[in-house]
């Protein structure tokens, strides 16, 4: 399995590439390590964390950077079962973050808070997806 836990540099340049002026959301699929992985000289390296632990501390130092910029959690589950898709892929943690503009998720990305809270969400993460969308209204239709 390909460990996806931080964008490539062609993701995050297409990234920055579409229109910064709309809202945006980010669909986040999470699966956590079981143990946290935090570099030899992190404080936290030899505690033996969780991944569910080094990502409850990713969450709460990021938390008020994400409310800072506008931005907030609207959808949150548990995964249940794969129905389609690969078998042996499972999340831990699934949510989505509404940013009002994708300028304001780039300046929560680069936010000196952020920036020290995301050693945990290294630490913490075995693989991932974070997926840019944006909300549309269904009128109760498919398409």
């Amino acid at each position: 399995m390909i460990n996806h836990v931080d964008p490539t540099r062609a993701q995050f340049d297409a990234f920055k590439a579409l229109d910064r002026d709309c809202p945006i959301d980010m669909l986040n699929l999470v699966a956590l390590n079981p143990t946290a992985a935090y570099p030899g000289d992190h404080p936290l390296a030899d505690q033996g964390l969780t991944g569910a632990q080094a990502y409850a501390n990713y969450g709460r130092d990021s938390a008020p950077v994400l409310a800072e910029v506008g931005g907030k959690i609207v959808w949150r589950a548990t995964f249940d079962a794969m129905l389609i898709g690969p078998a042996d892929e499972a999340w831990d943690i699934m949510f989505i973050a509404r940013y009002p503009t994708a300028h304001a998720f780039l300046a929560m990305i680069s936010h000196p808070a952020y920036r020290a809270a995301v050693i945990h969400r290294q630490a913490a993460v075995a693989t991932s997806r974070l997926i840019r969308s944006a909300a549309r209204d269904t009128d109760g239709r498919f398409g």
